[in-house]
């Protein structure tokens, strides 16, 4: 062989000869024949190791998401389902569905003619609802009933209503087997936190919805004349519909908060959900259905208070004007006279005649508030003790 200029590699090693022949030199050794059984099993040993360690690190690979693939090699969930006691979402529905109901009630002469939503109250059978899905029902004394989560049907009863806080009290003793829902505190929720809407909109029964409180405390009528209602109301973006009236306004720990009642629709007055949800519902706040649903269940009849003046707002938006004063009320006895601007209650501003109507309806008779009226120029302070209503 001739050595490269400068190569020191010793002569040993040969080129292959023309046509691949390989020149074997003599002193070549050669493997016994027992060998070769023995390298193959290693071999074999060494592929499938090989191919284990490659598939390892292909699936750690795809498992970051960067690999693309068939759908046999999508990544599915391995991790466990959330604790059932936990905040979410899921859980509340799982907790408080079996403790919401649908409502079918007769109206118009039609035996299924208006279709709402109520929750569970107590084992005695007792479903809270919203006085409009039920009203009609009421007064011609035509079928109400209840549809559980099960598709369970049940005939039910009206035990009480309010129509100025548009409550109802049900009755439907076939379903004492119902659990009843857990209560909570519309007073602690504060703007932001999350809220779930359960019921049947459009007749799409246990349906669930999220949003947040977009405010509280929002002064809000209803309805017209006699049946018009005056709400402390939650806001709330959750999605509500038609149907969802009388439905339970949630927490995240899967306790009611309000009660389904109102949406706000472009271009009309807010209204008894009878138009599409555009992000803006009211829930009637629970500490108020409680006070109304006890006063029903202890003497079938619902009060709320009244100071005895007629008011009517401000252009302006400064109070709420006093046009009359009823003989021997409470407001005639504090020295209210027609002409006073009421504007505020219990220190909180009062821009409106509803502002005082909503402010004074959170309260029960025979509370004593204070108004606070301007007359003649001068400001002063008045103490009424509310008086009691029947609606």
């Amino acid at each position: 062989m001739t050595e490269s200029q400068g190569d020191s590699q010793p002569t040993g090693i040969e080129h292959s000869a023309p046509g691949g022949a390989r020149n074997p030199e003599p002193s070549e050794a050669r493997l016994p024949v027992w060998v070769w059984p023995m390298i193959a099993v290693v071999a074999l040993l060494l592929g499938l190791s090989g191919g284990a360690f490659a598939g390892y690190v292909v699936a750690g690979h795809r498992s970051g998401g960067d690999t693309p693939g068939g759908v046999l090699k999508v990544q599915r969930r391995t991790v466990a389902p959330l604790p059932a006691d936990n905040s979410s979402i899921p859980s509340v529905a799982k907790k408080v569905l079996p403790s919401t109901v649908q409502i079918i009630a007769e109206y118009d002469g039609h035996a299924r003619g208006a279709t709402g939503s109520g929750w569970v109250f107590d084992k005695q059978g007792h479903i809270i609802t919203n006085n409009h899905v039920v009203a009609q029902a009421a007064a011609d004394h035509g079928p109400i009933e209840v549809i559980d989560q099960r598709g369970r049907h049940f005939s039910a009863k009206v035990i009480g209503r309010s129509a100025v806080y548009d409550v109802a009290v049900l009755e439907a003793k076939a379903a004492r087997s119902l659990r009843p829902a857990a209560i909570g505190s519309a007073d602690q929720m504060n703007v932001g936190e999350t809220v779930v809407a359960i019921g049947s909109p459009l007749g799409l029964s246990a349906t669930v919805t999220s949003g947040i409180v977009s405010a509280v405390h929002r002064p809000v009528t209803t309805g017209d004349g006699s049946d018009s209602s005056y709400i402390s109301a939650i806001q709330t973006d959750a999605a509500i519909n038609p149907g969802n009236s009388g439905g339970p306004l949630v927490d995240l720990q899967g306790q009611v908060v309000g009660v389904n009642s109102a949406i706000a629709s472009l271009g009309t007055a807010i209204g008894s959900d009878e138009s599409g949800n555009i992000g803006v519902g009211f829930a009637i706040p629970i500490e108020q259905v409680e006070t109304t649903t006890d006063q029903i269940l202890r003497t079938g009849r619902a009060e709320y208070p009244v100071i005895g003046a007629g008011v009517r707002g401000t252009t302006a938006m400064s109070g709420a004007r006093v046009e009359s004063v009823t003989d021997s009320s409470p407001a005639a006895r504090s020295g209210l006279r027609p002409g006073d601007l009421i504007t505020a209650l219990d220190g909180e501003k009062v821009t409106g005649s509803i502002d005082l109507v909503v402010a004074i309806r959170t309260h029960v008779p025979g509370d004593t508030v204070t108004l606070t009226i301007e007359r003649n120029g001068h400001q002063r302070q008045l103490r009424v003790k509310l008086a009691a209503k029947t609606g």
